[in-house]
């Protein structure tokens, strides 16, 4: 298995897919690529077709996925205001590749429908999956009915063995477009600017989920005990602003100031639990305080007995939790790649340097010089460069990741996907 990645910021759409062909290319040693994943920036949009063409004849790419965006990540690098174009490229020899367009499955209206077995079927949802990728256009796919729906077809045809983590379903929303049809998505041959396209893969491999929603608790946890739709009423048998500012009262001075920057609700996905960690909310934004009624709007749906938590996001918090989620990779395998999937509100519009997301993938999942040779003595004399990791993403409209054994469309949130050799 071999994963190699390529970024150009050429403003010539046809000599970037030649430069990022060649070193791809080169790096595979002219070997046939199984899978690949395009993304470009809105500038190259228009000329993704005859991109995405280009690739597939220069390395000759069994299966495609592109699409476009409003910028683009590649190694250590985020292109934002910029042309550019950013391909990962694998050879898989045993890995099983599913792709499907939205537009081949059947219909699902819920989580319910008849006809999700068909729908698991023909999208590589079985208990062989190791992890699925899903791309869609904002304009035309009703996300939060999709996932519901992919996220049980996951649960219903997952492995026997229960103890086996259900495989992940990762990817984002095109956010090239200012209005409907002008994103591109490119699944092989076919061009889309509507709908949706994923990739499903079985075999010996791994696909590794992180997902940095970039928000800390503050406050106590909350019972909801009064709610209806989008509207909490009522939180811990008190109004719920109420229960809101006894949460702000627990702050320091200097924490309370980023409240302006967004107030935050998480809801806990896996209510069985017996203590709830960071990673076990599902982080929505407050859209509005009613004061005379005391009841919150969220923009989510809640129902009565769910737990939840009052958030706040910033640079620093988002900086940290991405990070800490990163230290995590580090008991495992080394990686072979990596996709990235960064909301177009991180990079310099929240971070004040740029790169941040990009950079602190690539560094913490890069291979480290093993103890062995850190212990030898003396001088290496050939030290040659660690190979960086091999790694592509967008800045999405929207970032698909699990929590828990569901899946969720985010905001603000940065997505991984690692892939490893089973």
């Amino acid at each position: 298995m071999r994963f190699v990645s390529a970024l150009s910021g050429h403003l010539d759409p046809a000599a970037a897919a030649e430069h990022v062909s060649e070193r791809c290319g080169e790096a595979l040693g002219g070997s046939p690529v199984d899978l690949a994943f395009l993304f470009v920036s809105r500038p190259h949009a228009l000329a993704l077709p005859g991109i995405a063409l280009t690739i597939r004849r220069r390395l000759g790419v069994r299966c495609l996925a592109a699409l476009s965006a409003e910028a683009i990540v590649g190694g250590e690098v985020e292109l934002e205001n910029a042309a550019g174009v950013s391909l990962l490229a694998a050879r898989l020899p045993g890995v099983g590749i599913t792709p499907f367009a939205l537009d081949d499955l059947p219909p699902v209206r819920d989580e319910n429908d008849e006809r999700l077995d068909a729908f698991a079927r023909l999208a590589g949802l079985g208990p062989a999956s190791r992890g699925t990728f899903l791309f869609a256009d904002p304009f035309s796919v009703p996300i939060n009915t999709l996932l519901p729906a992919v996220a049980r077809a996951q649960r219903l045809h997952r492995h026997p063995d229960e103890r086996l983590p259900v495989p992940p379903v990762l990817g984002g929303l095109a956010s090239a477009a200012h209005a409907p049809g002008e994103n591109v998505l490119i699944l092989n041959d076919r061009v889309l600017n509507s709908g949706g396209i994923g990739i499903s893969l079985t075999g010996p491999i791994r696909v590794e989920p992180i997902v940095s929603q970039g928000c800390r608790g503050f406050g106590p946890t909350f019972i909801v005990t009064a709610a209806k739709g989008q509207i909490i009423r009522g939180l811990g048998g008190r109004p719920a602003a109420e229960a809101l500012h006894q949460a702000v009262e627990s702050l320091r001075e200097q924490d309370r100031a980023l409240l302006s920057k967004g107030l935050m609700l998480g809801r806990v996905v896996n209510e069985y639990k017996d203590r709830f960690g960071r990673d076990d909310f599902l982080i929505r934004a407050i859209m509005a305080i009613d004061r005379d009624s005391g009841a919150l709007a969220v923009n989510d749906l809640l129902r009565v007995g769910q737990t939840v938590r009052f958030h706040l996001r910033d640079a620093r918090t988002a900086d940290e939790d991405l990070a800490m989620l990163l230290d995590k990779q580090k008991l495992d395998a080394p990686p072979d790649a990596a996709l990235l999937f960064t909301c177009n509100g991180r990079g310099t519009r929240l971070f004040d340097r740029p790169h941040h997301d990009a950079s602190a993938v690539a560094r913490a999942l890069s291979l480290p010089e093993s103890g062995e040779e850190r212990a030898k003595g003396g001088y290496q004399v050939e030290r040659g460069e660690r190979p960086p990791l091999p790694l592509a993403g967008f800045f999405a409209a929207g970032e698909i990741g699990p929590v828990g054994d569901s899946v969720f469309v985010h905001g603000h949130t940065a997505c991984v996907a690692v892939f490893r050799r089973e």
